[in-house]
């Protein structure tokens, strides 16, 4: 049985107030009056009637941020880094409210909140320390040895155009804006309708860190509405989605020819290998299934467990799994939260009622619960799960995980690998080594040993990012701040070499040009 909530409140937080929620909106453009409900999650109680933006807004808000990025591009690097050294602070001071923001507009339990509010200063101070040297430019050798030289020079894409999902409002919205930002570009945001306020408050801070007004702009509407006017208009678009949603968004970007990064679904495996530590995997293993009550990209959906142990682990993680604490609470009690809207909790019991009609097993979970919120479902392990299930081959999105024996450790791989995602997976073992090769041999985009997830996503000079349907392109690294650049090439010829000299045959011409490319191999000049 589920451990319900003890002593949690769902009254709202005193700093969230009618005032600070109405100020956040007020800078969404909807110049046609029409407004969308924005709820909180733990009671279904209305907070803030959000505009909708029309496609004219939607322009509007592109031109002023056009009109903000070609100042914004004069600045010097320096100059544009400074604005976030002082962000970093104003968001970590400012943490709490976040958190506030985060959980009533989400329903994600409290620790899962203020994880949350960590990843744009995380981002924040990688990139103060690299920004510098990726946009420094770069002077590289031209053709001819000392005759010539090209430069390297990044210089921003305009404007990009964000989508960023309802999971992680606040670290999306955000994170993925900063690097491109640093690099010189202006921002257009269309957050989650269900999710707008935490970047909205967000953006406020990188304002009063120095942020000028009209660079990061938000938009807010279904997606159907606003993500067609957003991605004609953008010069580089980011979105974190669903892999349908995804495809959509690359074909018309790529109608467009502007470059696009996807970050899309999963169905993330783990593997457990016969050598593991029951009780420290456990911990790490729940968390990775159910940690933001299963909404998380990089969230664990199957584990494989070897047949020698299966008996003993999956009694370790069900008990586990049947012992969490879920509830509604502004406070750090529950160790499950809800999920995001009763729509998506539809979703997640629909595949549970699949799959147990299909011939799996629930081992614990497996219900709503309508008497903690209106969108709880409970921690949910199934076993005997097939690829005719939904839950067996299509991303739940939810607290639910689905427990497969194996023979051997090529077995384990195999069916890991049989999906057609490729986003994140978890090899777990008491042999470092043993795990690398394993790790070596999965198809995925990231792999945590020892870990679940944030081991992974969590390190940001690394790219992270999704192989086959789960995305195209990379956040984080290197890659994450050039991805919003583009790359111009200075080429300069000091004396014309390139051609036969006045008075020499062509033939004597090619004869010296190729035994100087011979002679240039030779000494490694090229």
């Amino acid at each position: 049985m589920i451990s319900p909530r003890r002593g949690t409140t769902t009254t709202r937080p005193a700093a969230l107030t009618d005032d600070l929620l109405e100020s956040l909106v007020a800078r969404v453009p909807g110049s046609s009056g029409a407004t969308w409900k924005l709820t909180e999650v733990y009671t279904g109680e209305l907070l803030v009637e959000l505009p909708q933006s029309t496609q004219e807004d939607i322009e509007r808000a592109f031109r002023e941020a056009r009109a903000a990025q070609r100042l914004w591009a004069q600045w010097p690097v320096k100059k544009r880094l400074e604005v976030f050294e002082r962000a970093h602070t104003l968001l970590l001071d400012n943490a709490l409210t976040t958190t506030d923001l985060i959980q009533a507009e989400s329903g994600k339990n409290r620790r899962m909140a203020v994880e949350e509010t960590c990843d744009p200063p995380m981002i924040i101070s990688h990139y103060l320390k690299r920004a510098p040297k990726l946009l420094t430019p770069k002077k590289h050798g031209g053709p001819v040895p000392f005759l010539s030289s090209s430069t390297e020079v990044h210089v921003p894409k305009g404007v990009v155009g964000i989508i960023a999902p309802w999971n992680f409002p606040f670290a999306t919205g955000l994170s993925d804006a900063i690097p491109a930002l640093m690099a010189g570009n202006a921002v257009v945001v269309k957050p989650d309708n269900k999710t707008a306020l935490s970047p909205l408050y967000g953006i406020r801070l990188l304002e009063e860190a120095g942020l000028p007004k009209g660079l990061f702009q938000v938009v807010c509407g279904e997606g159907p509405d606003v993500g067609p006017t957003l991605i004609d208009n953008a010069d580089y678009v980011m979105f974190t989605g669903s892999t349908a949603t995804g495809r959509v968004i690359g074909e018309r970007a790529g109608r467009n020819l502007i470059g696009c990064c996807l970050e899309l679904g999963g169905k993330n495996p783990m593997i457990v290998l016969d050598d593991v530590d029951a009780e420290e995997w456990v911990e790490s293993a729940t968390f990775g299934v159910f940690g933001n009550t299963g909404q998380i990209c990089m969230h664990i959906e199957r584990i494989y467990l070897p047949e020698s142990r299966y008996d003993e682990l999956r009694d370790v993680f069900v008990r586990r799994a049947a012992n969490l604490r879920i509830g509604a609470s502004y406070d750090f009690g529950p160790e499950i939260g809800s999920l995001v809207s009763p729509d998506h909790r539809d979703r997640v019991a629909s595949h549970v009622e699949d799959a147990v009609a299909k011939g799996a097993t629930v081992l614990t979970g497996g219900r709503a619960r309508p008497d903690l919120g209106p969108a709880f479902f409970e921690p949910t392990v199934l076993e005997g799960v097939t690829q005719d299930m939904l839950a067996g081959k299509t991303e739940t999105f939810g607290p639910v995980v689905g427990l497969y024996c194996y023979r051997t450790v090529d077995e384990a791989i195999k069916l890991a690998n049989d999906t057609d995602y490729g986003l994140n997976a978890s090899v777990w073992s008491g042999d470092i080594a043993r795990a690398e090769a394993v790790a070596e041999r999965i198809d995925s985009g990231n792999v945590n040993i020892n870990d679940a997830l944030a081991t992974a996503y969590a390190s940001k000079a690394t790219p992270s990012g999704g192989v086959k349907n789960s995305g195209v392109g990379a956040r984080h690294g290197d890659q994450g701040l050039l991805k919003y650049t583009d790359v111009k090439n200075v080429a300069v010829l000091k004396k014309q070499v390139l051609r036969a000299r006045p008075g020499q045959d062509y033939d004597s011409y090619v004869k010296q040009m190729l035994s100087s490319l011979k002679l240039m191999r030779r000494l490694r000049v090229r």
